[in-house]
């Protein structure tokens, strides 16, 4: 498959009757006409101040007062949007309750606990509003913060929305994650409430988190009520008597829509902490605002993903990833959301594709690693299920190859909207992505996203175009974050985004831009693959590797050498079978050079157990990098963040012996001991 090669293009008629069709008419009635997505763009990152008001206007949003003005300063950090505003996010998400026909569905949930079962938006906005209201009786004011240790189940949603309704600050952690992750990231921001639920079902296994609860909560002093919810064990009791009963709780009296007051706080008051993804240091506590955050993603939901009542979105995450956020601001247009906690591929490799055809999906969210785990098992998914309601697909979480793409056109469906929005949980939103208005292109990601002022920037902080540069962002954007929490001051978050290029977001991705506004991501720029002045994005290497049939999977770093030199081993999964012998390395070499330049080829190919990811499908290039340089492994990794915690022995183990080879030793790729058994673990 040929990068940039045309895979689908809109109907004219649906394309006119979208979402972002319809703004672009309404401003052509006001006297703003455009004749394309790419002039749209652009007048909406130049002119960021009458986009994002028409963007107000566009969603009808609620504020007690008018704003002021819809943005103080172009500054970063520091602009304010919309300032004077008071709004509330979660009465944006449940407003579609007044309109919905009775039992029309809010929620679709399923679990390896739990069958496939549906909420209607009235039961979704009634328990919302009970345990709101009972939160309110425990004493939770604007500002306090509520945390989660809970599934992505239905209970979870109600509370996030209840907290949010009543200007408490949400933040959550999936249950699969350890004492101290969990403790790292609350224990920053001080929870007055704790949400858990008693443990969870993955892959035909119970995991009874009880003991862990018990240990997070002596570790959170400011917790002042722990709700307990009886998941795994429907007769599960919490470990210490003062704990509430999430059935109780939610067995108060209902309260009507018209009886319920939401809490519409002041444009900078903090919606929720997302945090860092823990790979290396402390995790970051991320804090975003309620104004910032409704504004985008009532624009992403409508406008490039043209998300409408009747629709359902399906995006397999957990709670402690933004995607769960995500996913949840479906509901801001009506939408339905399709819930699922569990192993993706349990029972069987195609569970996820047989949810999202007996949910009656129109939205299927994967990763790449999803499509690559599909092909190696064989799934047409377009043989096995119904996916006639199946409209678009958002392809996200890491770099997306031209076959990653060409996928689903062979084997889920020919007329398909194939999206691959890349963002961050920085901004809890995409800088590029989908528009239902352009056509699609193999391993190209459609464009800029509306009101994202993202450029590629060389070294020396000019625009390159059909180069692969630094993404930045050079004007403000309402959800990025208000601030860190603990970081006097606000130095961290400085050092963090506007320390390489001054008063301009540095994404710390690399990111190529072409004539057309068609975007390419190429792995992290901080993970760089920089080799004599020639910088090249991890991405290319894994494309062009695991197409050999050996490979399974495969990780490179690089690192500097003292003489100005570079040393970059790549690291290879062998298929079961396989053998790395001199001839698979030359054959390793030669489709580097070939597809890629000479420039590509690792100084070493080195056979390992398997690749370190993080919990949300990332690749671990970073701490491997820094591991290999010498840092201490427990500074730069947290197993409790990790897919698989060993696999980081054999790089902590081969550290010694990269250090050899960057003073210009031979390195054997046969390590004297099993990796870990020796190891100092993390």
């Amino acid at each position: 498959m040929t990068e940039g090669e045309l895979l689908w293009t809109p109907d004219p008629a649906a394309a006119q009757a979208t979402s972002v069709a319809r703004f672009m008419r309404r401003l052509s009635e006001r006297g703003q006409s455009f004749g394309s997505y790419e002039e749209l763009w652009r007048w909406s990152v130049t002119d960021l101040e009458g986009f994002w008001a028409e963007v107000w206007d566009f969603f009808d949003v609620q504020s007690s007062q008018p704003y002021e003005r819809v943005l103080d300063t172009r500054l970063m950090p520091g602009a304010v949007w919309f300032r004077g505003s008071h709004t509330n996010y979660a009465e944006h998400m449940l407003r579609y309750e007044a309109h919905a026909a009775p039992g029309e569905t809010a929620i679709v949930h399923s679990s390896e606990l739990r069958p496939l079962a549906e909420m209607s938006w009235q039961e979704l906005g009634g328990a919302v509003r009970v345990l709101a209201t009972q939160l309110r009786a425990l004493g939770i004011r604007p500002g306090d913060r509520v945390s989660a240790y809970m599934p992505n189940i239905p209970e979870t949603v109600v509370a996030m929305l209840a907290t949010t309704a009543i200007g408490a600050g949400w933040a959550s952690a999936a249950p699969e994650f350890g004492v101290r992750t969990v403790v790292d990231r609350f224990a920053q921001i001080e929870p007055a409430v704790l949400f858990v639920a008693d443990g969870y079902r993955f892959g035909g296994k119970d995991f009874n988190r009880r003991a862990e609860i018990q240990a997070i909560r002596a570790e959170l002093p400011t917790v002042r009520h722990v709700v307990w919810l009886s998941y795994l064990d429907d007769r599960s009791r919490a470990p210490f008597p003062e704990a509430l009963s999430w059935t109780d709780l939610l067995a108060g009296p209902s309260v009507a829509a018209d009886q319920f007051t939401y809490a519409r706080v002041a444009n900078d008051h903090p919606l929720w902490v997302l945090f860092s993804s823990g790979t290396t240091g402390l995790p970051k506590p991320i804090v975003h605002g309620h104004v910032g955050v409704l504004l985008e993603h009532l624009k992403s939901t409508g406008l490039a993903q043209d998300l409408a009542p009747g629709q359902r979105m399906f995006f397999y995450t957990t709670t402690g990833w933004m995607m769960f956020n995500a996913l949840l601001s479906a509901l801001l247009q009506g939408a339905s959301i399709v819930l699922y906690d569990g192993h993706p591929t349990h029972p069987a490799p195609s569970l996820l594709w047989e949810l999202a055809a007996a949910a009656r999906a129109t939205t299927f969210g994967a990763s790449p690693t999803f499509v690559q785990m599909m092909q190696k098992a064989g799934i047409v998914p377009r043989e096995r299920f119904d996916l006639s309601a199946l409209r678009s697909v958002l392809l996200t979480g890491s770099p997306v190859t031209p076959e990653s793409t060409a996928w689903f056109y062979e084997s889920v469906k020919d007329d398909l909207w194939v999206t691959s929005p890349s963002g961050g949980t920085e901004l809890c939103a995409g800088l590029v992505g989908g528009s239902p208005l352009l056509p699609v292109y193999a391993g190209e990601i459609q464009a800029r996203l509306l009101g994202m002022d993202v450029h590629a920037w060389n070294e020396n902080g000019k625009e390159v175009v059909d180069e692969v540069g630094e993404l930045v962002v050079t004007s403000p954007a309402p959800s990025m974050p208000l601030y860190f929490m603990n970081d006097p001051g606000g130095e961290r978050y400085r050092e963090t985004y506007f320390e390489h290029f001054p008063g301009v977001w540095r994404h710390g991705d690399f990111i190529k831009i072409n004539q057309r506004g068609g975007c390419f991501i190429y792995g992290r720029s901080d993970s760089t693959l920089n080799r004599y002045g020639v910088r090249i994005g991890s991405a290319e290497v894994y494309r062009a590797v695991e197409k050999l049939d050996e490979i399974a999977d495969s990780l490179i770093v690089c690192l500097e050498l003292e003489d100005g030199g570079f040393y970059m081993p790549l690291f290879v999964q062998l298929r079961d079978g396989a053998v790395l012998d001199d001839a698979l390395r030359a054959r390793i070499a030669y489709k580097l050079r070939t597809e890629c330049s000479p420039r590509h080829v690792p100084d070493e190919v080195h056979a390992v157990d398997a690749i370190p990811y993080t919990l949300t499908g990332k690749k671990m290039e970073i701490p491997v990098r820094r591991i290999l340089a010498g840092m201490p492994p427990e500074k730069v990794a947290s197993r409790e963040a990790m897919m698989q915690p060993a696999a980081l022995d054999w790089f902590i183990a081969f550290a010694p012996r990269s250090r050899q080879a960057r003073a210009g030793k031979a390195v054997s790729s046969d390590l004297a001991a099993r990796p870990g058994d020796a190891v100092s673990r993390l």
